[in-house]
């Protein structure tokens, strides 16, 4: 993998960069749509593509360990072969999917002990077990296994959490440099930064990891509990000692206004269920706000539901039969909806982008904030 940034804005720091993987390239600052179990929820590979303008997708490791399974992907040649997708896939380690299993899993040095929440089986992922999986499933970025340390631990918890993932991580390297990818193509394993809310265990990790010399790293363990100004605080603080020539990658976060402040800030790549998982609540973004599709005002408002969108949804349907749709419960609703959020999510990146290059972010930004924190 190799990664060239572009142009740097001099008010923050915020910049653009491009991301060159063996299935294409990716402009960034990017975000990445959720494909959990292989398929980002109700929306078509082509829609992701043509539509939406998706350059990289996420799958998940725990999931799709658990299914299809690893036999049958590796029988297809990896995920991108099995769900006919062309370009980057990034997989997280599964380890948030598995720290979330409080009542289903115990944590050793070797690693973690987990009940599948399908059918209660018994399962264990090591550092070198999740290495492997990854190996499988073919990911372009692979997320090497950690703790993910909730947002209000105490220090304590957290000191040890952090050594757990250190130690962790030297053996995701070790297993990755002992093995080589399956299917013919490059794989980079990004390290991911833990620490909590504490500076000086973020300011540790954050040195050690990039002392790896990875070809990007990760944020993580953020947006977990924590008040959004101390998540401000630590990327800042993990973004000054991480390699500047390097993707820097914040997981799992969040809202418009986050991924704005997330690039002032330095970072370089996002992902989050948000767009998808709101979008089939009835949560619609857009640059003038938030819009609760749900609420009887919209039942007779026959106008185009987003004219300034990024999809063809948003001027093919009316924000009147939106609300029929998801009032009713329908599949075409949950569909329309999610895709108007990827794609306002991935218009929204690539008008950062312009501003960027253009030198004109740092105004942009705030003016746009400003907008995407109203309720329509």
């Amino acid at each position: 993998m190799d990664f060239k940034i572009k142009t740097e804005c001099r008010s923050t720091n915020a910049r653009t960069g491009l991301i060159t993987t063996d299935h294409g390239q990716i402009e960034t600052p990017i975000f990445m749509p959720v494909g959990t179990v292989g398929s980002v929820k109700a929306v078509h590979m082509r829609e992701l593509r043509d539509d939406i303008k998706a350059q990289i997708i996420l799958g998940n490791t725990y999931h799709l360990y658990l299914r299809p399974g690893l036999d049958i992907l590796k029988q297809a040649g990896g995920l991108h072969k099995f769900g006919g997708w062309t370009k980057p896939i990034l997989t997280d380690s599964g380890g948030y999917q598995v720290f979330s299993l409080t009542d289903r899993r115990k944590i050793t040095e070797e690693g973690v002990t987990f009940r599948s929440h399908i059918d209660g089986s018994k399962h264990l992922f090591t550092p070198e077990r999740v290495m492997d999986i990854e190996r499988v499933i073919g990911a372009d970025i692979i997320m090497a296994f950690d703790e993910c340390c909730p947002g209000d631990a105490d220090y304590s918890y957290a000191a040890k959490s952090l050594k757990l993932t250190e130690s962790w991580l030297d053996r995701c390297v070790k297993r990755i440099k002992e093995t080589e990818p399956l299917y013919g193509y490059g794989q980079s394993l990004f390290p991911i930064v833990q620490g909590c809310v504490y500076p000086d265990l973020r300011k540790r990790a954050a040195e050690n990891v990039a002392s790896i010399g990875a070809d990007g790293n990760a944020i993580g363990g953020l947006a977990v509990g924590e008040p959004t100004e101390k998540m401000y605080e630590m990327v800042e603080l993990t973004n000054e000692i991480l390699p500047k020539d390097k993707p820097r990658y914040l997981m799992g976060v969040g809202t418009p206004v986050n991924l704005l402040e997330g690039i002032a800030r330095g970072v370089d790549m996002f992902d989050c269920i948000m767009p998808t998982r709101n979008g089939r609540n009835g949560q619609l973004f857009t640059r003038n706000g938030t819009i609760n599709i749900k609420n009887t005002k919209w039942a007779k408002e026959l106008t185009p539901i987003d004219p300034e969108g990024a999809t063809w949804v948003d001027r093919e349907y009316t924000l009147g039969y939106l609300h029929h749709l998801i009032k009713t419960q329908e599949i075409l609703g949950l569909q329309i909806a999610s895709i108007h959020n990827l794609g306002f999510y991935l218009s929204l990146m690539q008008e950062a982008r312009e501003h960027i290059a253009a030198g004109t972010f740092g105004p942009w930004k705030d003016e746009m904030i400003y907008r995407l924190d109203k309720r329509l």
